[in-house]
C-alpha cells in the first residue's frame, strides 16, 4: 500500500517525548494563570513599601532585592504568557532603564481584565 502525502491522514508529533499539548480554553487559562502569577509576584515590590524578595540560585547564593528587573530575570519560566511579561520588562529595560515592574504589572492587570471578559464571553 502506498504512504499517503503528507498532511493526508497522518499528523506527525513536533512534541517531545514526555510534554503535553493543551487546547482552546484550557490553553487560555494556562496562560492567564501564568502570566497573573509573574504580575503578582512583582506587584508586591512597588512603591516606597514594596517589598524585597529573597533569591536563591541554582548554586545556593542568596540575593535579597526588589528590583523588578532582577527578580523577573531570575525566574525560569515555561508559560508563554509569563515569558512575554518577562521579555516586555526587559525591553522597558533596554529602551528606558527604569519601568519594569510597572510594565510587568500594567500588562498581567490588562491580562486579568481580558480573562473576565472571557469568562463572560465576550471576546
Amino acid at each position: 500500500a502506498a504512504a499517503a502525502p503528507f498532511g493526508m491522514g497522518v499528523v506527525p508529533s513536533v512534541l517531545s517525548e514526555g510534554t503535553h499539548e493543551e487546547k482552546g480554553e484550557t490553553a487560555q487559562m494556562s496562560n492567564f494563570i501564568g502570566a497573573i502569577a509573574v504580575t503578582d509576584l512583582v506587584k508586591t515590590t512597588l512603591g516606597p513599601k514594596g517589598m524585597d524578595k529573597i533569591l536563591q540560585s541554582q548554586s545556593g547564593s542568596i540575593m535579597v532585592t526588589n528590583d523588578g528587573a532582577t527578580i523577573l530575570r531570575s525566574l525560569l519560566i515555561d508559560n508563554p504568557a509569563a515569558k512575554v511579561l518577562i521579555e516586555i520588562s526587559k525591553t522597558q529595560d533596554d529602551e528606558i532603564g527604569d519601568g519594569t515592574t510597572s510594565v510587568c504589572c500594567f500588562a498581567g492587570e490588562l491580562l486579568r481584565e481580558a480573562e473576565k471578559l472571557l469568562n463572560q464571553h465576550l471576546h
